[in-house]
């Protein structure tokens, strides 16, 4: 593991929230790091899911210092090089794809694949990798599904998101085998078309001091 990964690992279990971020409009791109690093939180994925992703990564990496920027709802080894071109410094998968881990690992980029079953577990620890992104969590069983995935594989820590939110971040905190949760639940969708900073900022600072009050 590179000193950069090696840090950015330590980044996201100390602040405990992963923003996933979609993001319309490249210009609101910056402001909305910004925000979110006022609140806290000094990491983001911007999701590959609109055609202003590239962009939006690239404005944040220029403009934007302290923040650790990442890509998900990478799916591809294109969508993957495009992303790391743009600036991101790790990749989040919604599966697991040898293709995009190996494309990673080969360029020391930190990659986080999703899984939610014990196949999926396994075939990651043999691609080197402890660190997954736990998806779709609440529907794949949430926190529990989690402790019994960590009994054969106890080594492995968990980043879950899908369905995260302040109602239910408490028992996701508790678990030991949690890494960080993700969500968008800090800077939805209109509050970002809104440029409701101040509020985005807010809900960030309550979503780290949430994990971190229940670790």
């Amino acid at each position: 593991m590179t000193e950069y990964n090696e840090k950015l690992n330590q980044v996201i279990e100390s602040v405990g929230v992963v923003p996933v971020i979609v993001l319309n409009d490249a210009k609101k791109a910056v402001p909305l790091a910004k925000a979110l690093l006022a609140g806290g939180i000094p990491c983001m994925e911007v999701t590959f899911r609109t055609a202003a992703a590239e962009d939006a990564i690239r404005e944040i990496h220029e403009q934007v210092s302290g923040i650790h920027l990442g890509a998900g709802t990478v799916i591809t080894v294109a969508q993957a090089g495009k992303a790391v071109a743009a600036g991101a410094r790790f990749i989040v998968s919604p599966g697991l794809d040898e293709n995009i881990v190996r494309w990673c690992q080969e360029r020391d980029i930190a990659v986080f694949p999703g899984v939610c079953t014990a196949t999926e577990v396994q075939k990651a620890v043999c691609l080197g990798l402890d660190t997954l992104k736990f998806f779709p969590a609440e529907a794949a069983g949430g926190v529990n599904m989690i402790k019994n995935l960590c009994g054969p594989f106890p080594n492995v820590r968990f980043m879950a998101t899908g369905g995260i939110s302040m109602a239910n971040i408490a028992q996701y905190a508790a678990c030991r085998h949690i890494a960080a949760v993700g969500g968008s639940w800090m800077a939805k969708a209109d509050a970002i078309e809104a440029e409701r900073w101040d509020e985005i900022t807010a809900k960030s600072a309550e979503a780290v001091a949430a994990m971190k009050r229940c670790k």
